[in-house]
């Protein structure tokens, strides 16, 4: 279990500071919702390492996270764009994922076990910039289970994708969360993702989280 508690930060000038309490479950996507400007990608930012909190708490199976630096933490960031080096193959995108060590039949057996499991078998030679949104997605999720963290922080991954691909990718995103045993923590104004993905819900507002139940 992910649990977070009285995590606690204030950007220079805040009048009053950011509370985070939640917990997320392995093999389940935990959405949070809010309005511009509330708190959600400071919330990421703190999880991730990117910032320190005032006072808290980051717990993974009850290993504190706070200690550790970024590159150190078992998290991995999907954003709306999908981080991908353009020039590079969609394969050796991908292959930033792989601990030092591996020689090169290795990696690529790796690489090309990754593709097929997110669908994109055969096209690890393409050079990403003629790759279509919702494929970067999909390479970007492949280097993501190369990674083998089990904290996943997607911010508004779908938003830059047209329906169906959309709809796709967000199903990808919850097979792999169950099958890897990922803790998914979305981030997302879109409420039909939301509802498709979601087993624990929060609102962000005046700076805390709020836990929301599901309609049945």
């Amino acid at each position: 279990m992910l649990r977070v508690e009285n995590l606690t930060y204030a950007h220079p000038g805040q009048a009053a500071p950011y509370i985070f309490s939640f917990t997320a479950e392995a093999g389940e996507v935990t959405a949070i919702s809010g309005p511009s400007g509330s708190g959600k990608s400071t919330l990421l930012d703190l999880l991730a390492g990117f910032l320190l909190p005032s006072a808290g708490r980051i717990e993974l199976d009850r290993q504190d996270l706070l200690p550790l630096p970024p590159e150190a933490r078992p998290v991995s960031l999907l954003l709306q764009s999908e981080s991908l080096f353009e020039h590079l193959t969609a394969a050796r995108n991908i292959g930033l994922g792989l601990p030092a060590g591996l020689d090169r039949a290795q990696a690529r057996m790796q690489i090309d076990a990754a593709l097929v499991e997110v669908g994109l078998e055969g096209i690890g030679d393409q050079v990403a910039s003629t790759l279509s949104g919702g494929q970067k997605q999909r390479v970007a999720l492949a280097r993501t289970l190369l990674r083998a963290r089990p904290v996943l922080l997607l911010d508004e991954p779908f938003s830059a994708l047209d329906d169906d691909t959309r709809i796709s990718v967000r199903e990808l995103v919850g097979q792999l969360t169950a099958r890897h045993a990922w803790h998914t923590i979305l981030v997302s104004h879109h409420a039909d993702d939301i509802a498709a993905l979601a087993r624990r819900r929060y609102v962000l507002s005046e700076g805390k989280l709020r836990a929301v139940t599901p309609s049945p």
